[in-house]
C-alpha cells in the first residue's frame, strides 16, 4: 500500500512539473544543443570561467572574451531560447563546467509578437518566474554553491509595446533573487531607457532587439560593476 501511495505521489508530481507541460519543446533546439555540447567535449572548461546560458543576446556576443576581460568566459547561448524550453536544457548546458559564477540572460517569453520558434502564446509574468525557478532549482541540483547572476531582460526599442509585462517579470524574479542566497539579479533597465524614457536605440543593430558592439559594451560593464560588488 505505502509503494503504491508513493507511486501516485510520483506520478502527481511529475504532472505538475513544467517538464511535462511544456513537454513538446525541446525538439527545436536539439540541433542546438547538440553541438553546444560538442564543444565542451572539444574543450575542457577552465574552473575559473564564467558561464553564461540563454537566448540569441548571449549567442550573438562574439567580443564577450574582450568585452568581459578580465575575466574568462564561455558562452552557451542559443537562439531563441526561452525558458519554457531552457527548462528541458539546463543540466545539458552546465553539467561539464565547474565555473566561478553562472550568469543567465533568456529574453523571449513576453515578446508581443508571432516568434517563428515560439510554441506557445507570451507567457504571463509569473509563468516566467515560475520556469526561472525551475531552471535555478535544476542548476542547485549539481552546482550546489556557485553564484547564479540573472541578467535583466533588456529594455528594447522592438518591443517596448510589451515592457510593463517585461518589466514586472523582472521584478518577481528580482524578489525571488533576494529571498535565496547566492542568487543575484543583474539590473540594466537604468542605463539602457535614456532621459525621455525610451530604450536608447543607439545600443542595438538595425532590428532593434540585439545589442550591437557599443551596447556589448555596456553590457559588460555593468555586469561586472556586479561581480566585483559580490567579490566574484
Amino acid at each position: 500500500m505505502r509503494n503504491i501511495i508513493t507511486l501516485l505521489f510520483v506520478a502527481f508530481i511529475f504532472s505538475c512539473s513544467p517538464l511535462k507541460k511544456y513537454d513538446n519543446t525541446g525538439n527545436v533546439f536539439e540541433k542546438e544543443i547538440l553541438n553546444l555540447e560538442l564543444l565542451d567535449f572539444k574543450n575542457k572548461a577552465d574552473k575559473n570561467n564564467l558561464l553564461f546560458i540563454g537566448s540569441s543576446s548571449i549567442r550573438l556576443w562574439n567580443d564577450i572574451e574582450n568585452d568581459m576581460h578580465p575575466y574568462k568566459s564561455i558562452k552557451r547561448g542559443y537562439g531563441g531560447a526561452h525558458y519554457y524550453d531552457l527548462i528541458h536544457f539546463t543540466d545539458r548546458l552546465i553539467s561539464n563546467h565547474s565555473p566561478r559564477a553562472i550568469l543567465i540572460f533568456v529574453a523571449n517569453d513576453i515578446t508581443g509578437s508571432n516568434d517563428v520558434f515560439k510554441t506557445y502564446n507570451d507567457l504571463s509574468p509569473k509563468e516566467v518566474k515560475k520556469l526561472f525557478k525551475y531552471c535555478y532549482k535544476s542548476i542547485r541540483k549539481t552546482h550546489k554553491q556557485v553564484p547564479v547572476l540573472v541578467i535583466e531582460t533588456t529594455p528594447t526599442p522592438s518591443r517596448w509595446d510589451v515592457w510593463d509585462k517585461i518589466a514586472e517579470a523582472n521584478d518577481l524574479i528580482n524578489e525571488f533573487c533576494e529571498s535565496n542566497s547566492n542568487l543575484h539579479f543583474i539590473n540594466t533597465r537604468n542605463k539602457f531607457i535614456g532621459k525621455n524614457g525610451l530604450p536608447i536605440k543607439s545600443f542595438f543593430i538595425s532590428d532593434e532587439l540585439h545589442l550591437n558592439k557599443s551596447g556589448y559594451k555596456l553590457w559588460s560593464e555593468i555586469i561586472k560593476e556586479k561581480l566585483i560588488e559580490l567579490n566574484i
